[in-house]
């Protein structure tokens, strides 16, 4: 028999980004809370101290901050017709673990959705007809809109510390910034921080082609600050070493940096590690949750914990594994399209153009996880869907993001991969090469999903999740067309060799190479029971107590990296709680 803890008002599932929020927030309330996290603890001082922090072996090639597959992992195909295969050796994203999750080792681009993202379905249909929407696809809107949202993406920005430049203040666009992004009521927390060599030779490139290049908005700090929790972050000093570590020196927006010391003092919140929450337990009736039941790592047993208010916020592929395996929805089935729960899963869509140059020396050492200048000419908001044959959009970016020397020694194809001839390369290609990237959307379709495998099990003896993805047509079109307007921009810079890299029609999911660890869906946002798992305020349809954060909500997946939009959502989600739910609970809708 499990072993019962005191009961709680609030059990926190994960403590990552989302629940660091909900954790500081309701504990304003004066709630008692419990957090549990499955990993183990981690803060600047000591766990991140200088110099050990950047060795790249340890974390950028062996992956130390890493959720490890022996421990928990899904099984992987690509249709229904593949038998599903676990997932063993971390490539294509890669889930956080232990205290600050994927906050802690991600490269701080912080972006809001266009407001066109989140009422996509209506949007298209407005403009083109929902008849050009591809046969399989879900497209839908998200139930709150961004000007509901607006005033929380300021507030996440304020707490997480970002440094950029509004393109449009409460409807006048800006010099300097993004003028088709929506609308800002503040300006950013920070300045924007200085630019590199190869930003600045791609931002004279787009002025000269018309476009309208602006600064990546960043989770670093370009100065000293003090967030309204009263943390504090020191300028960053571009060491090139985020995406896949800790930051040293508080410059990098994490749960560490912005949030968790402050909650660590508040004596009303504990936090527990080394705790893998299995389920969570539902009264007889099944419309609220008991607790949670988890395994405690250090006791070698299962513990109920008790609480009035249970709220995932895991990583967004664990939040919807527990909630298949807890019984919060019916799983989705793509043959029928009936259930929620694991519908609706989503990815990004990459693609870049490498330029090599003898005679410039771009100090590929020098940057930091978010540097770099973007346009938005190819958004979402600027693309005529009906005319382009695909429903979707892009960013692009240029700037040295990462001056690890193991992972950052891009070569001209033909090169060799090892000996005399590799060595001759590296001498003569080493600090010469330059990048753009597109980062781009990526919808959701009736057969992209996640549900329990039938084969194989965790160590606990629970069911796997399995995902069952592959990359579609309309998504492959998107693609195609960055590359045939970056390769024009690329070759007007005159690059002594270039070569690109976009996935093709008819490209199959490769699992192995990493892409981004930006999975969505699953849980997704709905205005009714029966098209999503969770309503407006991203609590569950089946037990009103229980509340889903994360990226999970997503409908499908936006144009930018998704940690803006996750953010914004936390902030919407606790003050619905504070406000509407803990003097009623209830459902909210």
């Amino acid at each position: 028999m499990a072993r019962q803890d005191k009961k709680r008002d609030v059990v926190i599932v994960g403590l990552g980004w989302t629940g660091s929020i909900a954790g500081i927030e309701l504990a304003r309330e004066g709630l008692d809370i419990l957090a549990l996290e499955r990993g183990h603890d981690q803060a600047t001082v000591p766990d991140f101290k200088y110099p050990n922090q950047i060795d790249e072996l340890k974390y950028g090639v062996r992956l130390k901050m890493m959720q490890k597959p022996s421990r928990q992992t899904v099984t992987v195909r690509r249709s229904g017709d593949e038998t599903a295969l676990p997932y063993r050796s971390l490539g294509s994203f890669l889930p956080g673990n232990g205290v600050g999750g994927a906050g802690t080792h991600w490269n701080g681009l912080n972006w809001r959705p266009q407001p066109e993202e989140l009422r996509l379905r209506s949007y298209v249909a407005e403009n083109w007809g929902e008849e050009i929407i591809p046969e399989g696809m879900n497209l839908g809107d998200y139930p709150v809109s961004y000007d509901e949202l607006e005033p929380f993406f300021t507030h996440f920005e304020k707490v997480a510390g970002i440094s950029g430049k509004a393109g449009n203040l409460k409807g006048e666009i800006r010099e300097g910034g993004n003028p088709f992004e929506g609308w800002r009521s503040e300006e950013f927390p920070m300045p924007p921080l200085p630019t590199t060599y190869d930003s600045s030779k791609f931002r004279d490139a787009c002025l000269a082609a018309g476009y309208h290049p602006f600064q990546a908005s960043a989770g670093i700090a370009s100065t000293a600050y003090v967030n309204p929790y009263g943390m504090q972050m020191g300028p960053c000093n571009f060491c090139g070493f985020c995406e896949r570590y800790g930051c040293y020196q508080y410059s990098k927006s994490s749960p560490q940096t912005a949030i968790l010391d402050a909650l660590k003092r508040m004596p009303n919140f504990e936090y527990r590690t080394e705790s893998e929450v299995l389920r969570v337990e539902l009264a007889e009736d099944g419309k609220t949750a008991t607790g949670v039941t988890y395994w405690d790592e250090a006791a070698q047993e299962e513990v109920f914990q008790p609480a009035d208010i249970v709220i995932l916020s895991s990583f967004s592929l664990n939040n919807v594994h527990l909630m298949l395996l807890s019984g919060l929805g019916e799983a989705y089935d793509p043959l029928t399209g009936t259930g929620t729960l694991g519908k609706n899963y989503a990815y990004q869509m990459n693609g870049g153009v490498s330029l090599f140059f003898e005679d410039a020396e771009f100090n590929p050492f020098v940057g930091h996880g978010a540097n770099g200048v973007c346009i938005d000419d190819f958004s979402v908001n600027q693309n005529d869907f009906g005319a382009l044959g695909f429903i979707g959009g892009s960013y692009w970016r240029s700037g040295t993001f990462n001056g690890q020397p193991i992972r950052s020694m891009p070569l001209p194809k033909g090169t060799p991969s090892w000996g005399a001839g590799w060595k001759e390369g590296i001498g003569k290609w080493y600090g010469h090469a330059m990048s753009i990237g597109s980062h781009g959307s990526h919808m959701a379709y009736a057969n992209n999903h996640l549900d329990l495998d039938p084969t194989y099990t965790d160590r606990h003896g629970r069911p796997l999740m399995r995902m069952t993805f592959n990359w579609q047509d309309n998504d492959l079109k998107m693609n195609q067309y960055q590359k045939s307007r970056m390769e024009p921009l690329a070759a007007s810079m005159n690059p002594d060799v270039m070569q690109s890299s976009f996935k093709g029609i008819g490209a199959q999911y490769d699992v192995r190479p990493y892409q981004t660890t930006h999975n969505t869906g699953g849980h997704i946002m709905s205005e009714t029971a029966r098209e999503g798992a969770v309503n407006r305020y991203c609590q569950t349809w089946k037990a009103h107590n229980v509340f889903a954060m994360g990226a999970g909500n997503f409908v499908q997946n936006t144009q930018y990296n998704p940690t803006g939009l996750v953010g914004g959502l936390a902030y919407w989600t606790v003050q619905a709680i504070r406000t509407q739910y803990l003097s009623n609970p209830r459902p909210l809708v």
